[in-house]
């Protein structure tokens, strides 16, 4: 930076000259004619004027308490949490059985892992039936990708499932 003329950019230059330069740019322009101004309303109807920069008074916050407006009809009816709960409550139970049975010896292992292939394939379907609001905890990521991987897991616990005794 120390190779740079003192007239390279604006941060070269210290705050007083560019002050002094901003100055001399105004006066050298070549000043226009007043334009005629057009009646003004009056005071009560008039929007308030924005703070002028530099002065103190600090416009008041923002606050977004009806953003977005006009992109829903109308607010959604609350769901109940019993139903939200109710799909994921069922592939879990299924697969909580599915793993008890086969929990309970070697014999039936081929049985529980056909429960839990089936409770996958379940939940792969109740994902793809139901709305998003109503799927719950079956829901974590886009549509597709939910049901393709519960059908891709429950297909390939099924097939382990048919190679055991």
């Amino acid at each position: 930076m120390a190779n740079r003329p003192a007239s390279a950019g604006a941060h070269s230059a210290g705050p007083q000259q560019t002050q002094q330069t901003r100055q001399q740019a105004r006066q050298a322009a070549p000043q226009a004619p007043p334009a005629p101004q057009a009646p003004q309303a009056p005071p009560a109807l008039q929007a308030p004027q924005a703070p002028q920069p530099g002065s103190a008074a600090a416009p008041p916050p923002v606050h977004h308490q009806g953003f977005p407006r006009g992109r829903r009809a109308a607010p959604a009816k609350p769901v109940s949490l019993i139903v939200v709960w109710l799909p994921y409550l069922l592939v879990l139970a299924g697969t909580a059985v599915g793993l008890f049975v086969a929990s309970q010896g070697s014999r039936s292992a081929g049985r529980g892992a056909a429960v839990v292939g089936a409770s996958l394939l379940v939940a792969a379907l109740a994902r793809l039936a139901l709305p998003p609001r109503y799927a719950g905890l079956l829901a974590t990521r886009s549509k597709a990708q939910d049901v393709a991987g519960f059908a891709v897991l429950g297909a390939a616990v099924l097939a382990v499932a048919a190679s055991l005794p």
